[in-house]
């Protein structure tokens, strides 16, 4: 909470639901870092300042001794790409800058705390499982025969979804044209966490310079979520995983999931981007699990309440937990580790046809 003070009962209370995990079969992933961070990490100017890199350092060794005892998977850095975007392209996020070199800076700090988070952990802890959450948004060109779209759509995912998994792999960081060379940042991830939630068509705009000169937008027939905030694109999942095997790590999907209050989008949406996985693990390729977003109702961010991630429903007045028919469907998964016929025909009859077509 503050720069000399730490809150030895939050570790406590972590302590303790790590073991209840345990104590239930389920293995535990730490992220170290998912958005949130003190204020006075702001005031010394957040991630445009390179001092924070020892500040979470600092951090994440404390951290990690306190809870070494019931974790081996370790998330440094929960979605890099999205925090510099909306905090200093977008100005969703604080401090609600709009700029591309703050973004630039931004990644290029991100990076290096990733690195000494990595390092630290593996010296605690040398058997350790380290990586960062990519969030991977599949961005196609708006007319495929159109060189400019193409040129828009390559050129947003290079640097949204490429520059700093790529950075981890080889040590250089590509961004908009800059080459930079940051070696201790080559080999730094034992797995590739993967979040994908949708896919989107861009189209090339000179009314966009502040954003890649690109207009992105879903398609007029997308099937959307309640908010229109996630359009049910389960193919884009798949390319996703497809693009995640080229850095030839072990993928972990560490996010997939769709806001729906009413559990009616979510379960068909559950179903294919399922079917979708199991398509990637027929190739076999190095998936080692799969992560649910979320588990219940979360504060989304800067959309606070307004949108219901969860399996469960949350009430954050009371705390009073209801269950979703789509947690008993993705319970129904885990417990047979399978998508079958059976759980489609109760839970998303609308995709059956399309998932089991003979």
């Amino acid at each position: 909470p503050d720069l000399n003070r730490w809150d030895e009962e939050a570790l406590d209370y972590y302590r303790e639901m790590l073991r209840g995990l345990l104590e239930r079969g389920l293995t535990p992933m730490v992220t170290l870092h998912h958005f949130s961070e003190p204020l006075w990490i702001s005031e010394l100017g957040g991630w445009q300042n390179e001092a924070i890199v020892e500040h979470f350092a600092a951090f994440v060794r404390r951290t990690v001794e306190a809870l070494q005892e019931y974790v081996h998977w370790w998330c440094t850095i929960n979605e890099p790409n999205v925090y510099a975007v909306q905090a200093y392209l977008t100005a969703e996020f604080p401090p609600g800058k709009k700029s591309l070199a703050a973004v630039y800076k931004a990644i290029n700090t991100l990076i290096k705390g990733h690195v000494a988070a990595y390092q630290i952990i593996h010296e605690i802890q040398p058997e350790a499982k380290v990586g960062l959450a990519h969030q991977y948004r599949g961005f196609a060109p708006a007319k495929p025969i159109s060189p400019l779209d193409r040129w828009a759509a390559k050129t947003t995912s290079n640097a949204f979804n490429d520059a700093i998994p790529r950075a981890l792999v080889d040590g250089k960081l590509r961004f908009l044209g800059i080459r930079k060379r940051i070696s201790e940042a080559k080999g730094t991830q034992d797995f590739l966490g993967l979040n994908y939630y949708t896919r989107e068509n861009v189209a090339f705009s000179l009314l966009a310079p502040g954003e890649l000169f690109s207009k992105r937008f879903f398609s007029p027939e997308a099937d959307l979520s309640p908010s229109g905030f996630i359009a049910n694109e389960p193919e884009g999942f798949f390319q996703a995983l497809k693009w995640a095997k080229g850095f030839k790590l072990p993928i972990m999907v560490t996010e997939n999931g769709t806001e729906d209050a009413e559990d009616h989008f979510r379960p068909r949406y559950l179903a294919e981007h399922i079917h979708q996985l199991w398509h990637a693990v027929n190739f076999n390729w190095k998936i080692q699990g799969y992560f649910h977003w979320s588990l219940t109702d979360n504060f989304e961010w800067e959309r606070g309440w307004a949108q219901r991630f969860g399996l469960w429903e949350l009430n954050p007045a009371t705390q009073e937990r209801l269950k979703r028919p789509s947690a008993d469907f993705f319970a129904a998964i885990c417990q047979q580790n399978a998508l079958s016929s059976e759980m489609v025909s109760e839970y998303a009859p609308e995709v059956f046809a399309r998932l089991f077509p003979n």
